[in-house]
């Protein structure tokens, strides 16, 4: 988009966290409009001057293979992911070319950062998590595939793709919405400035949107929808059964950050493993 920025090609931008269309709302990429449902969206979930709006709630995971992982013994928090139980039992997409995963370890990073006030001990943190982590891998479907095969037992993912794989695969998996807290990431959607359609640029972002459109998704894909006036009847029981527990995040923060931290977990967590239990 900033390269066509003279020359736009595209009408419509829809899909990525809500930080990345604020970036592109400061860089003059958006195109103002107001959609019809605009005060069902809360003022977090949507740009302030109407250059975005939130279409989706994604939150952010602890997955695992129900066949393998009994409802009792699963971890209920991102710190239980450290006991040494899970050893050479965890799985994670490489976060280096993964958006969910740059997402969760950033808001993780921030997460015990705040808390000890000390950005080295997330570090260790990650070490730690590092040291029970059988292997990164590459994509999404090898993800699924690895776990669905019991290859590996539990990772860190978001919530609709937990719901959709097990839909359209049947995969054996389910989900722990940790108990401090997950990161809650809001998608959404924009029209492009200098768009050659705007008007059917508005109308597309509206069908997309409507609550047919979004009731649809929700059964079929597994998003949650960002609009707060759908009966709740209308929606599918998991969503309706939800209870979220947000984990208070800066989102400016975790955009300005999340290069160097990457950087940083290349260089100094992967394979670097720190191990607590005392065993080699």
């Amino acid at each position: 988009m900033r390269t066509e920025r003279s020359n736009p090609q595209a009408d419509v931008w829809w899909g990525a966290p809500s930080p990345v269309f604020a970036r592109a709302e400061a860089e003059s990429l958006l195109e103002r409009f107001v959609p019809s449902w605009a005060s069902a969206v809360p003022p977090d979930r949507k740009s302030a001057g109407g250059f975005w709006w939130g279409t989706f709630l994604t939150p952010e995971v602890i997955m695992v293979n129900e066949r393998t992982v009994p409802r009792e013994v699963r971890p209920r928090d991102w710190d239980d992911l450290l006991d040494p139980r899970w050893r050479g039992k965890i799985l994670i997409r490489h976060p280096l070319s993964s958006g969910t995963m740059r997402t969760i370890f950033s808001a993780l990073i921030a997460r015990e950062t705040d808390r000890t006030g000390s950005e080295d001990s997330a570090f260790a943190w990650l070490r730690r998590l590092d040291a029970n982590t059988k292997a990164y891998v590459a994509d999404p479907t090898q993800l699924y595939l690895r776990i669905a095969r019991e290859e590996g037992a539990v990772t860190l993912w978001n919530l609709p793709d937990v719901i959709l794989q097990r839909r359209i695969n049947s995969y054996p998996f389910d989900y722990v919405l940790p108990a401090s807290g997950t990161p809650l990431v809001t998608d959404g959607i924009a029209v492009v400035r200098g768009t050659r359609a705007r008007e059917e640029a508005v109308r597309f972002c509206e069908f997309v949107t409507s609550v047919e459109s979004l009731v649809r998704l929700a059964e079929e894909f597994g998003r949650i929808p960002a609009r707060t006036d759908i009966p709740a009847e209308r929606l599918p029981a998991w969503v309706r059964d939800l209870s979220l527990e947000p984990m208070a995040l800066d989102w400016g923060r975790l955009l300005a950050s999340e290069q160097r931290w990457m950087k940083r977990w290349d260089e100094e967590v992967k394979g670097k493993g720190e191990r607590t239990d005392g065993r080699p």
